[in-house]
């Protein structure tokens, strides 16, 4: 069995949350996804967590995500992969601690999930 929540129910969940709920992508991000594709910005999300959130103690933490930017940014506020603290309270993944590969591609097959679900929203 997963250590990590199910995604369905972890969507559900965010899906209620008057916070999470009210990020999406702009057409500029849409626009950026497409012509970057999939697989670059799947990238850019691993090079994100990996620098950003995978550190036992990552600088800024807390403030390290910016609210704008690239899509990869709006999907981690809008699935609760923005910090560390957030990490552990919608994720059960604990803080203190360098996040594990495992942890680290879970983060990231979120992040494309939601991305991947904006841009059907077209």
């Amino acid at each position: 069995m997963s250590v990590f929540p199910d995604r369905v129910r972890l969507f559900e969940r965010l899906s209620k949350s008057a916070f999470r709920s009210r990020f999406h992508l702009s057409k500029k991000d849409k626009d950026y996804v497409n012509d970057k594709g999939y697989d670059t910005i799947r990238s850019h999300a691993r090079d994100f967590v990996s620098k950003r959130l995978a550190p036992a103690f990552p600088k800024n933490d807390g403030k390290q995500t910016p609210m704008k930017g690239h899509p990869v940014f709006i999907g981690q506020h809008a699935t609760a992969c923005c910090c560390r603290g957030c990490l552990r309270k919608w994720h059960n993944i604990p803080e203190g601690r360098e996040l594990t590969e495992a942890e680290q591609e879970y983060v990231v097959g979120v992040l494309m999930d939601w991305i991947m679900s904006e841009m059907e929203l077209t």
